[in-house]
């Protein structure tokens, strides 16, 4: 019995604690110019960003210490959000690119 409910109460914390918004949405940012448009956006665990690439240079999104999505020239890359919380993230091969994702449970 103790076992049943210890099992209950580890499946509640992994899966219940990062279940996903029932209604998952994908975020787009354009990449025009060496700028990130919108430069800052707000979602929520389990949606989407895209990343379009518009320009003739490769870029990143990266997130220091964290995700990295590799945005090749004139081309697209995507990003499920897993977690709550503030990331700045720029673009590798140009510091100056600056981008801000709020992440709501």
């Amino acid at each position: 019995m103790k076992a049943a409910i210890y099992r209950a109460a580890v499946a509640t914390l992994l899966f219940g604690a990062v279940a996903a918004p029932s209604q998952a949405e994908t975020i787009e940012v354009t990449i025009d110019r060496l700028v990130y448009t919108p430069a800052e956006i707000a979602a929520k665990v389990g949606d989407e960003v895209e990343w379009i690439n518009k320009d003739a240079l490769v870029h990143t999104a990266t997130v220091k210490g964290g995700a990295e999505v590799m945005l090749p020239a004139k081309k697209s890359g995507r990003l499920q959000l897993q977690r709550p919380g503030s990331f700045d993230y720029i673009c590798r091969y140009h510091p100056n690119m600056k981008g801000h994702i709020t992440v709501q449970p």
